[in-house]
Order: C-alpha cells, then structure tokens, then sequence
C-alpha cells in the first residue's frame, strides 16, 4: 500500500481522512454577486474531491465589510446555510472531508466590495496597488467580528461540513491585527506581541466554543497563518513560533502554513537557508499536525514535501488544471500542471477562475 496516496491519516479528535493529501483552499472568483455559489463553483469543487483526503473551500467572509474578492460566496445569514449546505455535499460526495475555510479580508478588501467600509486593525494603507486607506475598527466592532466567526462556524456545521479552517494569513485582518506593521494600537488589541497575538487567539476561541456547542469532538478546526512578513517592522518567525506556540495550546485539529513552496527559506533574511516549514515542525514537535503548500505540482514534489516533516501535504494550482491530479499521480500517469481555455469546460474550471490565473498565476496557463 503507498503510503502517500492511500494510507489513512487520523487527527487527535477521532476523524480519519482517507489519505494525507489537501486541497488547498483557493479562491474561484465564480460565485454570484448576492452570496451564493453558482452550478460552475460546484462542480469545480464536485470535480475535485475524488482523490484527496481533505478539501478546504476558497474563503468565504463572515460580515458584509469583510468581502474580499468579486465571485466570493458568504456565511454570515442563516439564508444561506442551503447554498453552503449544497457545497458541503458536493464535497463529500467524493469522500474527502469538507472544511469551510472563514475570514474577514480587512484592508485587503475594495470600496465597491465591503459597502464602502473598508477596515483593519489601524489606518495603515495596503501597500497593494490601488488601495484605500482603511479606518481603524473599534472596539466594540472589533468584537463583533469575533463573534460572527463563531456564527459561520455554528452555520458550516448546520451545513454538514466537517470542519473549519481560520484564515490568519496572506496578509487578510487576523494577520493585519499580529502585525506590528499593520497594527498600531494601543488598547488591548495593540502593542505588545502578546496584545497583537490577542485578535487571532480570541477568533479561535469563538470557532472552538461553538464546535463544541453546535458538532461533536470530530469536527475540524484549522488555523492558518503566513509565517513572516518582509516589511519592517512586520511579522517575523520569532513572532509566528510565539503565536505557534499559544495555538497548540487551544483544542485546534492541526496549523497550516501558507507559503510560496513547501521548502521556503526566510524572505527577511536571505542568508538563513533553513526551511521555515521544518522549523515551525520541529517547535510543534508532535504537539499538532502541520499542513505544508506551495510549489507541489509532481509525484516527485509530493515527496520531498512529506520528506520535510510536513504530516499533511495541500495542492493548489495543479489540481486546479488536472481534477485527477492525485488519482495520476498514484498511478505515475503524466500530469501536465497546466490549463488551457479550451481544457476549463472538461475539467471544471469556471471562466471567472480562469481569467483570474491568467492575470496572477500565468505559469499556470497553457497557451
């Protein structure tokens, strides 16, 4: 039996995927402007949930000013637990597990996407071209937003998902509120690394506490963090093994971290050459299972990254191009991890999705 491609994998809360293979959570760009998925978000997801053990949806947000892309599906009302409801049994239909994956984009996100609220932990502008500054939550507000992830919690679970995943990284609010760039307050939510740590702790306490009211022990609850920033002063890898570390103390089901390659080395110092993934491994120590991503687009990839600790491994762009990405690889089939225009209809690629890539993943697209 491969180990890789057919060997169980059991977290600590008693759940058991299939094998040790994720897909990663991306976004698709495809749902409809009101909230709801669309046939063509479906079936991309449908398409892809045959080979791998687990499957993290692309992010949905928890209150309207926390929109942050166009196409991007919402679990803040009840209204639309049916539509969540459909996705999760699309996903499991395929037997891997279904994780909703939750976040509020902060001052990544644009006018004409949160209302004309844009918002984050300080005013700090994006440095993302075209960004408005964004003005600072209060705090009152910035408790409410805790809360409404535990009500998107409470509503995946009413859904038939199998779990969550707490999106803390690529630069969204929950990283906006641990960055010292980002964040410059001086209440309880600013100013020491234990008060920026404060924001990502409590939003993982309010997912837990309703997993716990709402589902039984096996539900899922992930984290996932970027694990340093290049700005200065920005979050460094001091910083993530400090909030690592108060992580593994909480019930979670396992930490993801969110890179370019599994065998990343530090961007704020070029001279250190040890991969960060082994690094945030070596101080979980056990402790909780890590899921490494980026660059693995081969059997051969797939490989090295398991050789690097990592106890689960997530795919991205090449299950975007090849659905049977996992069911190729265990067979040593040919995998060409790239898409053409006239592939997305047969492989379940929405065109929303697709001119997306286009525009920021082009070594992704064939001509």
């Amino acid at each position: 039996m491969n180990s890789i491609y057919d060997q169980p994998f059991s977290f600590a809360n008693g759940t058991t995927l299939r094998n040790r293979i994720v897909m990663a959570p991306m976004t698709t760009w495809s749902g409809r402007d009101d909230g709801w998925q669309t046939p063509e978000e479906l079936a991309y997801y449908e398409a892809r949930a045959g080979g791998v053990g687990m499957l993290v949806t692309g992010t949905t947000y928890t209150v309207p000013n926390g929109k942050g892309f166009s196409g991007q599906f919402y679990a803040g009302e009840d209204r639309f637990i049916p539509g969540l409801t459909e996705l999760a049994n699309r996903i499991k239909r395929g037997g891997a597990k279904a994780v909703l994956q939750i976040f509020h984009a902060g001052k990544q996100s644009q006018p004409e996407l949160s209302g004309n609220d844009v918002v984050s932990a300080s005013d700090v502008l994006s440095e993302r071209p075209g960004a408005v500054k964004p003005r600072a939550l209060a705090d009152d507000e910035v408790e409410t937003i805790i809360r409404s992830f535990g009500e998107a919690t409470r509503r995946a679970i009413a859904a038939g998902f199998d779990g969550v995943e707490i999106h803390g990284a690529n630069g969204y609010l929950i990283q906006q509120f641990f960055s010292p760039y980002s964040n410059q307050r001086t209440d309880r939510w600013g100013g020491s690394l234990e008060a920026r740590a404060r924001f990502p702790l409590a939003v993982a306490d309010a997912v837990l506490e309703a997993a716990k009211k709402y589902a039984d022990k096996t539900f899922i609850v992930g984290h996932r963090f970027s694990p340093e920033e290049t700005k200065n002063p920005g979050i460094t890898l001091d910083d993530t093994l400090y909030l690592v570390d108060r992580l593994v103390e909480k019930p979670l089901t396992y930490l993801h971290v969110s890179q370019g390659r599994f065998d990343q080395t530090s961007q704020r110092d070029k001279s250190d050459q040890r991969i960060i993934g082994q690094m945030i491994h070596q101080r979980l120590n056990g402790r909780m299972p890590l899921i490494g991503v980026g660059g693995v687009k081969s059997a051969d990839d797939l490989q090295r990254a398991f050789a690097t600790g990592y106890e689960l491994v997530a795919v991205g762009r090449a299950l975007v191009a090849e659905p049977q990405w996992v069911q190729k690889a265990r067979t040593g089939e040919k995998i060409v991890p790239m898409i053409a225009r006239e592939d997305c209809a047969r492989q379940h690629v929405p065109e929303k999705m697709f001119e997306a890539m286009k525009k920021m993943f082009p070594d992704a697209i064939k001509a």
